[in-house]
């Protein structure tokens, strides 16, 4: 009776436990990849939607955001990559974005991965990556990372409401 009862106790934390994460974790999760000469970049992300907000326009200067939602984004690079002069070892990073100005922003690359997306700690910020601001046509509802080819690289975008911000890179 008493092994009976463990049992089913255990079963119910273990069931509350994955009931926590899947909740915990309420918007779609993406992927972006791009693949060159065998080497590849990769970021996964949480896709949050607008609902009529400008999110962008309310972070704050100097202050940083996870990139998505949920967990923090993580991005991949099985390649040396080079963002104009600023240099990204091959290995993983948890990415943040940080507004600088009214409408200027960094791209952050931070050594934790893994952790929950507002556990931010800025010792563990590594590289810096300006990024460039351009306004879309259409409006994007749903945060989106996408990397696009351009020249000996990529660029890698972000795109939400009717921003894009954007950074070229090369890969060693």
């Amino acid at each position: 009776m008493i092994k009976k009862l463990f049992t089913v106790g255990l079963s119910v934390v273990v069931l509350s436990s994955v009931v926590s994460v899947v909740y915990a974790q309420r918007n779609p999760r993406g992927t972006a990849k791009f693949d060159k000469g065998g080497k590849f970049v990769m970021v996964e992300y949480g896709r949050p939607s607008l609902k009529g907000r400008d999110m962008l326009g309310q972070l704050a200067p100097g202050k940083a955001w996870r990139m998505g939602s949920d967990k923090s984004t993580t991005f991949t690079s099985t390649a040396d990559l080079s963002f104009g002069k600023v240099a990204v070892p091959t290995g993983s990073y948890s990415l943040w974005l940080k507004k600088t100005g009214d409408k200027e922003f960094t791209l952050v690359f931070n050594k934790a991965t893994g952790q929950w997306g507002t556990e931010h700690d800025l010792t563990q910020d590594t590289y810096y990556v300006p990024l460039t601001t351009t306004t879309a046509s259409e409006k994007v509802e749903m945060f989106t990372i996408e990397f696009k080819e351009a020249g000996k690289g990529a660029e890698i975008r972000l795109l939400w409401d009717t921003s894009i911000l954007s950074a070229p890179f090369t890969m060693k």
